[in-house]
């Protein structure tokens, strides 16, 4: 089994930070001998889309004439998530939805011709599904009882999955954080820790 691990935020002692890796050590527990492949979008960030790159998207007819190295990256980050079995994602919630460092990976991913495909009735996804795993972490409180933010972080990212055929998604949310005494944190993080589901992970 093959874990790809993504961090988001640029606090080395967040509280997604600490999701995430949970979230790891429990799926290696589950798939022992397990490779993890890192990728930290905190600590170094993705570039925004170059030109290059935007051009290239801008048709059908500018990807066939791309030059390959418009394309690298994106193809880069493509094929860690192809030889991934699962992937793990700890990202904050920044005004409501995804960090940017976070965009900007989804920006790579989700590429008409290689992982979209177009059809009659909508995008179509050309990648195998897996599970994917979100530990969020937010400030206030976005879902469930006392929710009063709105939240376009799981909306968005649930869409953003589906179109490239990723749609076994499980979001762990660790809310209120910036109202948390420092005796309360180990309980909340368990809290939510507690919520994972590995039904079926080997």
């Amino acid at each position: 089994m093959t874990i790809l691990h993504i961090d988001c935020s640029p606090r080395l002692a967040s509280h997604s930070r600490w999701l995430s890796a949970a979230i790891v050590d429990k799926l290696v527990e589950a798939a022992p001998g397990a490779a993890v492949s890192r990728r930290d979008l905190g600590t170094a960030p993705l570039p925004h889309a170059s030109p290059d790159y935007a051009v290239a998207l801008s048709s059908p007819a500018a990807m066939r004439a791309a030059a390959s190295a418009a394309l690298d990256l994106s193809e880069q980050l493509i094929g860690e998530v192809e030889v991934a079995d699962a992937i793990v994602i700890g990202t904050p919630m920044h005004n409501f939805t995804v960090p940017s460092v976070l965009k900007a990976w989804l920006d790579q991913l989700l590429r008409v011709g290689r992982t979209i495909m177009p059809t009659p009735e909508g995008k179509t996804g050309m990648l195998a599904d897996r599970p994917v795993f979100i530990g969020i972490a937010a400030g206030g409180v976005f879902t469930g009882e006392g929710a009063n933010q709105p939240d376009f972080l799981t909306p968005y990212l649930t869409a953003a999955f589906a179109c490239v055929g990723l749609k076994s998604l499980q979001f762990l949310p660790l809310q209120a954080t910036a109202f948390l005494e420092a005796d309360e944190v180990a309980a909340a993080r368990n809290r939510t820790l507690a919520a994972l589901d590995l039904t079926g992970v080997a």
